[in-house]
């Protein structure tokens, strides 16, 4: 399907959201979370996505799938980056903190104790660092 056609081509809704493997609605819903991102509509409200388009969608799936962002934390990241969606690489903000372990990932089949203790020492932290 859409390896037969030539770069910069456009791809219908079905097609990118084949490439990307996100539902359709997926690619619905973020047209109306971000303004950026307009894809040409035909009769029948058929979705033709040009090549920007399909950057900016790639760039939103990275962003919300493999970066950790939330939709409205990737909003917040367009509309500060220029507004225009225009793609290139997003670092997220670095705070350096002495001694800082990594949060694991959520895992589901594994259940996750919680230590006040330690969430309320990583606040304290967090919040020294952001005022200095």
């Amino acid at each position: 399907m859409a390896g037969d056609k030539e770069p910069g081509a456009l791809l219908t809704i079905g097609e990118l959201s084949e490439q990307l493997g996100v539902a359709q609605h997926i690619l619905r819903y973020w047209e109306t979370k971000f303004p950026q991102l307009r894809p040409m509509q035909r009769a029948g409200n058929r979705r033709y996505y040009r090549s920007g388009d399909v950057e900016l969608v790639r760039r939103i799936h990275k962003l919300l799938t493999e970066e950790g962002y939330t939709v409205r934390g990737v909003q917040k990241l367009l509309r500060d980056k220029g507004g225009n969606g225009s793609p290139g690489p997003v670092a997220a903000p670095q705070v350096a903190l002495p001694d800082a372990q990594p949060v694991p990932r959520y895992q589901p089949e594994q259940p996750m104790g919680v230590d006040v203790t330690r969430l309320m020492a990583l606040r304290d932290r967090l919040a020294g660092a952001l005022n200095s």
